[in-house]
């Protein structure tokens, strides 16, 4: 995945990216050969290590739960959870057809929260 990562720029400065400067993720990934190649692509590593002399947790606190919490939404359309879909474009269209959705709702609630007395 590290490899198939596009070239990014930033809007502002025009400084180019070519890959993220941090990687997270859970224990699952903490083997010391993928935090090798994490490190050798120049990215810091926040992979936790495995092992049983570590303690149980991933540590990614708020962001992993902004994930998880966004899988979840995702999952609530059936055409995207079952991919019904034989092309990928269509698949994608319906991905970005629902996060659409899902930010639509948020700003919905948020606006109705800031126009309530109080």
């Amino acid at each position: 995945m590290l490899e198939a990562l596009p070239v990014l720029t930033d809007g502002r400065t025009g400084e180019v990216h070519v890959g993220p400067r941090a990687l997270m993720g859970d224990r699952g990934y903490g083997f010391p050969y993928m935090i090798a190649v994490v490190l050798l692509y120049g990215i810091l590593s926040l992979l936790s290590p495995r092992g049983k002399d570590q303690p149980h947790g991933s540590g990614l606190g708020t962001q992993r739960y902004v994930v998880e919490r966004t899988l979840s939404w995702m999952s609530r359309f059936r055409r995207i959870s079952q991919c019904y879909e034989r092309k990928g474009e269509h698949f994608q269209a319906f991905n970005q057809l629902a996060a659409c959705i899902i930010c639509s709702n948020k700003l919905m609630k948020e606006r109705q929260r800031k126009n309530q007395p109080g």
